[in-house]
């Protein structure tokens, strides 16, 4: 299946970084967060990418073009540097569209500008681009594929440590908890989608709201629950939170390194 992964926001919550580089060009630990998700797809067999650039996507199509696996692989060097031995490969397997689709098109006209590559197919995998999971997305296209419903979506617990609160119109609380500890479920933005969802959608709709609406109406419209772990990088915070986990060894995310969905 291919993978539309959205990487034209304006990433304004990580201002920190994407004043210079576009959102998806943020590293976690010494690679993007693109790479990071790229390789989890590839990873579950899905090795053809089509990338919605908008923001500073000079800069994605740069990176790729220049893209040295020597820098970010272990690698043996003879011959006094003529002759290179890598020890894995990332991207030598992978296609990858690079399509302008505006500088502050919402999601929804983000897709609708890449139609004409996935029409074709009968269903497709799209990405937010802001978050990593262990998602098994083996699992979620399994059960997409079961169901009679033109999208599904993962659900997520929030990583987040807000605290949700119950109180009666007198203001008094009654109740409080940690969001990431409630029942509430949040939209991870891991989708897959058959190409009627074109159907449902008009020109100028983000695609969760209207799009998903008439959807939900007709009743083909599923999630995929998965309580395992999901963080976003919307914040500065956030990333200093994910360069911490790279940095110990503990990144769940990298499904590849242990095995899962192979």
């Amino acid at each position: 299946m291919k993978v539309v992964l959205f990487c034209g926001g304006l990433g304004t919550r990580l201002r920190e970084h994407s004043d210079t580089i576009p959102k998806p060009l943020v590293n976690v630990g010494y690679r993007p967060i693109l790479w990071h998700l790229m390789r989890y797809y590839s990873h579950y067999g899905h090795k053809e990418f089509i990338l919605c650039l908008g923001y500073r996507g000079d800069l994605i199509r740069e990176y790729f073009l220049n893209y040295s696996e020597a820098m970010t692989n272990d690698f043996v060097m003879s011959d006094g540097g003529r002759t290179i031995e890598y020890m894995s490969r990332d991207l030598d397997d992978w296609k990858i569209t690079f399509v302008d689709t505006g500088m502050h098109s919402n999601i929804g006209q983000r897709l609708m500008r890449v139609r004409k590559y996935v029409e074709k197919d009968e269903a497709f995998l799209a990405n937010y681009s802001d978050g990593i999971s262990d998602l098994p997305l083996d699992k979620l296209v399994a059960d997409f594929n079961k169901r009679k419903v033109v999208a599904s979506f993962a659900s997520v617990r929030s990583a987040q440590t807000f605290h949700t609160v119950r109180s009666g119109e007198d203001g008094l609380v009654s109740a409080m908890g940690a969001l990431n500890e409630s029942e509430i479920w949040i939209n991870g933005g891991y989708f897959a989608l058959r190409r009627e969802i074109f159907d449902y959608m008009n020109e100028g709709e983000e695609l969760v709201n209207k799009p998903f609406e008439r959807l939900i109406e007709k009743k083909l419209l599923s999630t995929y629950r998965h309580g395992g772990f999901w963080h976003a990088m919307d914040t500065f915070k956030d990333k200093i939170t994910l360069d911490r986990l790279e940095a110990q060894g503990n990144c769940p995310w990298m499904v590849w390194k242990d095995g899962k969905g192979s």
